[in-house]
């Protein structure tokens, strides 16, 4: 097989499963189906590892596939690959997580009547994702954007018999439209002043354009690459859900959970980290912009981690946990810290898809419910679940030697050494947010799995491990969420594992300090147990145990007293009031307006019926002339006469 065919081989293999269960699914059966996309994932998974082991001897490639459309002299619609070490880790971590979810789907949805439909869903969801991590060119880039965001829309209301699931995947669509306006200029500026969307060749003119400016507003000239890479930012709000445009994702948990755990944690919510390691080469050449980047992604990582701190649905805490972990690698970007911040996202990636698959299989025992104060004493009826989510956990809080530890702390580091306006703040977001993880993760595992049973006896006779095929996944995510950290921190983040794939200027990050200055995976962990991180972590801990096993009145009491910060948590900060008032209430103002004014008035009223009654109005009087009376007609004649012959006489 040629290099370009097994390239095409990863993306398309999960295609064709998708297609196959979404055309034939009721031919193929349950059985059919399933085998179909899995097989499809795992050949894009074998294929990656082939490739990823091709990449790390020195091989390369960028190059087209398929030529797509040609516009003038340019051919901007291509299919092409980029095939580096940035492009096979994304692969790995895509194909990995979602044949586990892939294979947990069969146990979870096995009674489900949209048992095929759902198949065929993440089998598309797994080859968009792979056709935007492997894309060279803007156009390919903005394909695969599109279609993880369409695919989401169906996947987020695959219950379309729920109002609230309707409602959720509308609110993603809109919200990630908002985003992708943005991306959509960016890519539109870098077109018209670049002449080209491939990659290369982007990066390569990118210093040529460092100091142009555009006119913009009242003649104040603004920096073209500031304004191209807050832009293509804005696209990355959306898809990796930083604040404002953050409230899509808590909502999204309407849908199964597997695909909350593939949304959440490999595929869509890291496009935008992704995108913004891609363009290093032009965010290298943006302070504002990296700066903007630092504060958002700063904001994010805290206020969203206080609001796990309320959540008693399971997959909401889960979920508000991934919107703080987003900040954490977003921050990594502003810090200039990318291969950290790729780090971050792979072992983020391996743990919080355990949590969400954990969560899942706890909501499968409890026949459906996801309040955790219907939940407690899990873990004797459920010991691998348990375990499993102990591990997830501990990765969060970032404790050693679990993978969480390696890339938050390394993320602390780096933006400890920033120099850019904000990094203060956001070394003071990303250590409280230490403290608020801690808290919140062991929160949920405390209320989950120990203390007293609280949910109904019927629920208690009939609760059990889950089955194997949801238990092996998590067994499965299990293992990197341990491992992954000290086995890659050294070639990732200390060493030149990307190579060129990410563009590092000199004096803009703390990494080449902190590669001088690293002396193996020990020494590391000596340092980290010894520093503030680490003891805010075990606080955090230390504390959830005190509140939710000891001392449990204490939690109900203290969200009396502090009543104010607790109904600013409840109401999520009043975003979606916000939203509510004053985007879907003003187009709902505008729309009416429009309607009542612009097309009944002044369309209906005046151009419509008015042109008709004018019209109307002159045949009236018209029609009066024609009386049928012959002397009416005559005396008409005379007086054109009379009337020409006085024109005439007064000329003359």
């Amino acid at each position: 097989m040629s290099v370009p065919s097994l390239y095409l081989l990863v993306p398309l293999a999960p295609l064709v499963g998708a297609l196959l269960a979404g055309l034939f699914g009721k031919s193929l059966g349950k059985a059919g189906s399933h085998t179909v996309t899995i097989l499809g994932v795992a050949i894009s998974f074998v294929t990656s590892l082939w490739i990823a082991q091709d990449v790390f001897a020195g091989h390369s490639f960028n190059g087209t596939v398929y030529q797509w459309l040609t516009m003038g002299d340019s051919s901007v619609f291509v299919v092409g690959f980029l095939i580096d070490p940035l492009t096979v880790t994304m692969m790995l971590v895509v194909t990995f997580v979602s044949l586990m979810v892939h294979i947990y789907t069969i146990g979870y949805m096995h009674d489900d009547a949209g048992y095929q439909r759902f198949f065929s869903y993440i089998s598309l969801f797994t080859f968009s994702m792979l056709m935007l991590v492997m894309a060279n060119n803007f156009v390919q880039l903005f394909f695969g954007w599109e279609a993880v965001g369409l695919v989401s829309y169906l996947l987020i209301g695959f219950w379309f018999t729920r109002p609230t699931a309707i409602y959720a995947n509308l609110k993603a669509f809109l919200v990630n439209r908002v985003g992708d306006l943005g991306f959509l200029l960016g890519i539109g500026l870098i077109q018209a002043h670049f002449g080209s969307l491939d990659y290369a060749t982007v990066f390569q003119q990118a210093p040529d354009f460092a100091q142009d400016t555009l006119n913009l507003w009242g003649g104040t000239p603004l920096s073209l690459i500031t304004v191209i890479c807050v832009m293509l930012f804005i696209g990355a709000m959306g898809k990796s859900a930083q604040m404002p445009l953050h409230v899509w994702l808590p909502d999204s948990m309407e849908g199964p959970t597997p695909i909350s755990a593939l949304i959440h944690a490999a595929t869509m919510v890291t496009a935008g980290i992704f995108m913004v390691s891609r363009m290093s080469p032009l965010f290298e050449l943006s302070p504002t912009a990296r700066s903007i980047i630092l504060v958002i992604g700063a904001c994010t990582a805290l206020f969203m981690a206080f609001m796990g701190l309320i959540q008693n649905d399971i997959k909401r805490v889960v979920a508000y946990s991934t919107l703080s972990q987003l900040g954490y690698m977003t921050v990594a970007l502003g810090a200039s810290a990318y291969p950290i911040a790729i780090f971050h996202l792979g072992t983020h990636a391996f743990f919080k898809a355990l949590l969400f698959l954990g969560a899942g299989s706890v909501i499968h025992a409890m026949h459906h419910e996801q309040d955790m104060r219907k939940m407690g004493g899990l873990r004797r009826y459920m010991p691998i679940t348990y375990v499993t989510a102990l591990i997830g956990s501990l990765a969060l809080a970032g404790i050693p030697p679990f993978a969480g530890f390696f890339s938050k702390d390394a993320i602390i580091e780096a933006v400890r050494a920033s120099d850019l306006p904000g990094a203060g703040f956001a070394s003071f977001a990303v250590l409280v947010g230490v403290f608020v993880t801690a808290f919140y993760s062991f929160r949920m595992l405390f209320m989950t799995f120990h203390g007293k049973p609280r949910m109904d006896h019927h629920t208690l006779e009939h609760l059990h491990e889950s089955p194997l095929v949801i238990t092996l996944p998590l067994i499965l995510l299990a293992i990197p969420s341990v491992v992954t950290g000290w086995l890659f921190i050294g070639p990732m983040v200390m060493g030149d594992y990307f190579g060129d794939a990410i563009t590092l200027l000199p004096g803009t990050s703390a990494i080449p300090e902190m590669r001088e200055s690293w002396h193996g995976v020990g020494q590391f962990i000596s340092m980290g147990v010894q520093s503030l991180p680490f003891w805010l972590a075990i606080s955090g801990i230390a504390l959830a145990a005190l509140f939710y096993l000891k001392w449990t009145e204490i939690p109900a009491r203290i969200a009396r007293e502090a009543s104010p910060f607790y109904t600013l948590l409840d109401n999520k900060y009043y975003f979606d009031r916000f939203n509510e008032i004053f985007f879907a209430a003003g187009s709902r103002c505008l729309g009416s307006g429009l309607w009542k004014v612009g097309d009944m008035v002044m369309i209906d009223g005046w151009v419509v019926n008015g042109a008709a009654n004018l019209v109307g109005r002159f045949s009236e009087r018209l029609r009066r002339v024609q009386t049928g009376y012959i002397y009416h007609y005559a005396f008409g004649m005379i007086f054109g006469v009379f009337f020409l012959m006085s024109l005439w006489f007064i000329k003359a």
